[in-house]
């Protein structure tokens, strides 16, 4: 957990990002630049830290989402509720901390003196990533918004489940703070271009609702031209089929996915059935949609006769998608996951080994790294005040006696 330097080597080693934001969606979008080399300083309440420090699961007194999902950021306290905790803030960005993450409902920046505009007087290259559960315009604007919300509101939660019973949660409830992260690093990197032509920095919105809205295929643009309201399918796909959950032999489920002709005649022939690829209810796509539940029971009634890893084998021999459905558990005894190292072993000083998810993407020349895990509130307070901003000793102990820091 050391607060060294980032290597020269890492693409974005000379941006410098302020993290102002709490839980997951923001500071997902500093994990990542962090990653590649960004400088990114973690801003937290003095003696509260982030909300995410007692999220999920703990471990000693340790949680371990924060130690993932803060890998790679330095730790500065700082009260943004205080003139002085302002004062701060706005010294980083002028010198040179121009990215800022904040994920507070919309106004509350600008009743703290840190909005953009009081951003942008210090520094105009300043770039303010501004994320929340509606977005900063529109009726909803100042609602509260968390992921479960934002599925709701964006559509995924009415389409996760069967027909026949209530909406479900689609797997995870911060599935839309992780897009949006994503959604926002990518939004840092287009105005980081924009700046370098015009050298303006800017203020990027993102909604967690429409970051989960914008993934959702084709749901909007058929429902604009044919009034079509997808609804609840279960495990199946309105698309294709056979394109579904199966059983096995041994009590487990393989996932197999036919989206074309050619893949369900190597399938039927897999099955022992070639004829079922000239039979006129499967004989095209349209045709398998339309007699889906007949073609399930066949092969379902195909895989429940062989064990998972048989399945898997005839499968791949004939190159037809297919994967078993993996729990964590199963997760981390892949093969593939081990040889692509997608699970990254980190060591803890008090835990000690750790395995998390890898950096991705892969770049074949400059590719991110962790290099620590998620810091101890106000690690790195004191370096901060004293090298980037040259308070003295004396300063720092001030504010820290008025809880400034």
């Amino acid at each position: 957990m050391s607060g060294a330097p980032k290597a020269p080597a890492r693409p974005l080693a000379e941006m410098r990002v302020l993290d102002l934001a709490t839980f997951i969606a923001a500071p997902f979008c500093g994990t990542l630049l962090a990653e590649f080399g960004a400088d990114v300083i973690k801003v937290e309440l003095p003696g509260a830290g982030d909300s995410a420090r007692t999220l999920g699961d703990q471990e000693q007194g340790v949680s371990l989402l924060w130690l993932q999902e803060a890998r790679n950021k330095r730790a500065l306290t700082c009260d943004l509720r205080v003139p002085a905790g302002q004062q701060i803030i706005r010294e980083l960005v002028a010198a040179g901390y121009d990215i800022v993450l904040e994920n507070f409902r919309p106004g509350t920046l600008e009743r703290w003196n840190l909005g953009y505009q009081d951003l942008a007087q210090v520094n105009p290259r300043v770039i303010l990533v501004r994320v929340s559960g509606y977005g900063q315009t529109g009726p909803a604007r100042h609602k509260p918004g968390f992921g479960r919300i934002a599925h709701a509101f964006g559509g995924l939660t009415y389409l996760a489940g069967y027909p026949d019973r209530p909406p479900v949660n689609p797997g995870s409830a911060t599935i839309a703070d992780y897009v949006a992260g994503l959604f926002a690093a990518f939004g840092v990197m287009v105005a980081r271009e924009y700046r370098a032509r015009t050298g303006r920095g800017q203020q990027i919105d993102v909604a967690l609702y429409e970051a989960i809205f914008r993934i959702l295929d084709s749901l909007a643009i058929t429902y604009s031209v044919k009034g079509t309201v997808r609804e609840r399918v279960g495990t199946i796909t309105p698309l294709a089929a056979p394109h579904n959950h199966y059983p096995t032999a041994d009590e487990k489920w393989i996932a197999i996915a036919c989206t074309n002709d050619r893949l369900f005649t190597r399938l039927a022939r897999v099955m022992g059935c070639p004829e079922l690829s000239t039979d006129p209810r499967f004989a095209d796509a349209r045709s398998r949609v339309e007699h889906r539940e007949e073609l399930d029971t066949l092969v379902s009634a195909w895989t429940a006769r062989h064990p998972l890893r048989k399945l898997v084998q005839l499968l791949d021999e004939a190159e037809i998608p297919c994967s078993p459905i993996y729990s964590i558990a199963d997760i981390f005894q892949d093969p593939q996951y081990r040889a692509r190292q997608t699970l990254l072993e980190v060591v803890h000083p008090l835990l000690g080994p750790l395995q998390m998810p890898t950096v991705i993407p892969r770049l074949s020349d400059s590719p991110g790294a962790v290099e620590w895990l998620g810091p101890a509130l106000g690690e790195h307070t004191e370096q901060v005040l004293r090298e980037v901003l040259g308070y003295t000793p004396a300063r720092i102990a001030a504010l820290r006696a008025e809880g400034v820091i």
